[in-house]
Order: C-alpha cells, then sequence, then structure tokens
C-alpha cells in the first residue's frame, strides 16, 4: 500500500509542473475543496469531526448525498483478555453547499445514522436523524493564476454549530466506546481555517478545525476534538468527463470526556490517516469515492480499534 501511494504521489507531482501552456478546463472546480468536517468521531457517530471531507472537489456549489461506513473494533468488557467486537457505523447525508455573498459561503449536513455492534451474545443496533451541522465560511484572501503568477492561493476561516438533532442515549455511557450514539445531545461549536494552493492541474489542501462541545443535559460531555489535513489532488479528464484523483493524510485528537465534569478514564485519543480517493464529474453531476486506513492510533487506551472508513457520495452542481 505504501509503495503505491509514493508511486501516485511521484505521477502527480511530475505531470502537475511539467510546462504546458494551461491546465484543463474544468467546468465544477473553482479551488474551494472543503476537507473539514463529517459527522462523526475516531471512535463513532457522536460528534462532528474530521476527516472524511465536508465536501466536494468538483463542485463548487451542490446539493447531494453521500453515504459512508466506519468499521472498528472494541473490547467487550474492560479487562485485558475481553474479547474484541466488531462496530460498523454507518451514516447517510444530504449536504450541500450555497454561497450568500461573494466572500461567504453557508455548508449544512443532515445525517441519518445506522450503526450495529455483532456481540458474543447477540447484536446491538441503534439508529436515527443525527445531529445537524451549519457552517459558514469567510475568503480572506483568493489569488488567480496568470502570467505572473505562477502559484493560485486562498486561504478561508469560519465557524460553525451542531444542534443536538439526534437521540442521546445515557445508558451507552459505561461502555467501552460511548460513541456508540446517534447524537451527543449537546450543543457544539467548531472554527476552521483552509488553505488552497494551485498550480497548472495540481493542487494542495490543508484544513485545520477545532470543535469545542458542551454537556448535554446528561451532565455528559465528549472531549473536545482537534482535526488536521492535507490533500494532494489532480485535475485531469477525458473529453467531456472530468476526474480528480486524490491523495493524503488526516488526523484527529481527542481530549477526555467529562461525566458531571469529571474526566471519564480512559476516553482520550488520538488517530492518523492515509487517505486516498477520485471524484468523478460529468456536466452537472459528480460521484466520488474515498478512503482512509489508519497509520497509528491510540483510541480509549487502546480499547477501540479502528480498522478503516469509506465514503460514496453523488451530487448535483447548482
Amino acid at each position: 500500500m505504501k509503495k503505491i501511494l509514493v508511486v501516485m504521489i511521484l505521477f502527480l507531482v511530475q505531470n502537475a509542473f511539467a510546462n504546458e501552456p494551461k491546465p484543463f478546463p474544468n467546468p465544477f472546480f473553482k479551488a474551494n475543496p472543503f476537507t473539514l468536517f463529517d459527522d462523526c468521531d475516531a471512535c463513532g457517530c457522536s460528534a462532528n469531526g474530521g476527516s472524511m471531507g465536508f465536501s466536494s472537489m468538483l463542485n463548487d456549489n451542490f446539493i447531494g448525498i453521500r453515504y459512508f461506513h466506519q468499521s472498528y473494533r472494541s473490547r467487550d468488557g474492560v479487562f485485558n483478555n475481553s474479547p474484541w467486537i466488531d462496530e460498523n457505523f454507518n451514516t447517510a447525508q444530504i449536504w450541500g453547499r450555497i454561497p450568500v455573498s461573494e466572500k461567504i459561503e453557508i455548508t449544512a449536513l443532515l445525517p441519518y445514522h445506522f450503526h450495529r455492534r455483532i456481540k458474543t451474545d447477540g447484536n446491538q443496533n441503534t439508529d436515527g436523524i443525527g445531529d445537524i451541522t451549519v457552517m459558514a465560511f469567510y475568503n480572506v484572501f483568493e489569488s488567480k493564476i496568470d502570467s505572473t503568477a505562477k502559484f493560485g492561493h486562498k486561504i478561508l476561516v469560519g465557524g460553525g454549530v451542531k444542534a443536538p438533532t439526534g437521540k442521546y442515549d445515557s445508558a451507552n455511557n459505561g461502555s467501552i466506546n460511548p460513541s456508540f450514539q446517534v447524537g451527543t445531545g449537546s450543543w457544539d461549536y467548531s472554527v476552521a481555517s483552509e488553505y488552497i494552493i494551485r498550480r497548472n492541474k495540481l493542487g494542495l489542501n490543508t484544513t485545520l478545525n477545532y470543535i469545542f462541545k458542551t454537556e448535554n443535559d446528561k451532565n455528559y460531555k465528549f472531549g473536545d476534538q482537534f482535526n488536521y489535513g492535507s490533500t494532494l489532488f489532480y485535475t485531469t479528464g477525458i473529453q467531456k468527463v472530468m476526474i480528480v484523483p486524490q491523495i493524503g493524510i488526516a488526523g484527529e485528537t481527542y481530549t477526555a470526556n467529562q461525566d458531571h465534569k469529571e474526566d471519564v478514564p480512559l476516553t482520550k485519543g488520538d488517530i492518523f490517516f492515509s487517505k486516498i480517493g477520485v471524484e468523478v464529474g460529468y456536466k452537472k453531476f459528480s460521484a466520488g469515492v474515498n478512503a482512509m486506513l489508519p497509520i497509528n492510533q491510540n483510541l480509549t487506551g487502546g480499547r477501540v480499534e479502528a480498522n478503516y472508513r469509506l465514503a460514496v457520495n453523488l451530487n448535483y452542481s447548482l
């Protein structure tokens, strides 16, 4: 897998920085590939977070649907010899982005979760509407590629809110993975920044964001979350079909959960991912697939392990 990633990076760099007169025309792309938020944290789907991406590399303004799947395993008990069980977190989303002015864009998503634990004494399921997220971004700076500038730059800053529209089940707090939820039951707030640099067909997108989580009405607070990521993308195509392969890294760090303002042991952690994907666009439609594999992780003291994440999406350009 590592050899494949290295070969892809070398291929992208060699082709993108070659001496070519013009980049491939892209009717979708406007150098604004948000890759900031999804509706799941590293241990489940109880919180806003990180790395699967909150937008398309092709569509600047769009509405669409997305499905993503997360595979984990966790200890079914507190002892070192407790058996491992499989946990599958599934989310279907309606998502989109709409500009409200020349400098400001609003993004939103409405998720529906359906999760499953496969235990030795029977399966455990939970499903329902998740927490709705709304974000606003401001375009601080943008430069264009022309005869005097070989690189294009764009800087955005923003913030948002997650409303507790999903059901929170306090009975799950005592489990090894307390994020086996469809909602946090809390209002959470985030700040974010994004930097994009482009030359010819090649671009690099780098994002940072921090999520401040609050205590819900059951006196439980999920840990604050810091997300970061960088994605290398290459714009090409065949006739009227646009193709954008992507490769990158992403990470998430969590502070400890709190119950009645006391830290819950073994609930903080971090994870570092590699990611690879591709998007294809034709006329006003685009489709994409994205996969993430953990490189290093330390979740809940090693009692929860991420296997992979996979996402597919279908968008319609507005």
